[in-house]
């Protein structure tokens, strides 16, 4: 059976990592976790760049036959 999260549990889950870490610290976590994520995000978007940049090479012809 699948598992369903109302209000009510998310609620007290928030109030038991609040009491847990401390309204200062969960506000650092979640800037860190936010700054891994846009790095994760311009990783996988140069990555892409370069895949494009090689499909862009242009193939010259050495041999010139009449």
């Amino acid at each position: 059976m699948p598992v369903r999260f109302g209000a009510p549990e998310l609620i007290i889950i928030l109030i038991i990592v609040v009491l847990v870490f401390g309204v200062g610290r969960l506000g650092r976590i979640g800037g860190e976790l936010g700054s891994a994520i846009k790095q994760f995000r311009d990783g996988l978007g140069t990555t892409e760049e370069k895949k494009k940049e090689d499909e862009k090479v242009i193939v010259t012809p050495t041999d010139k036959t009449p």
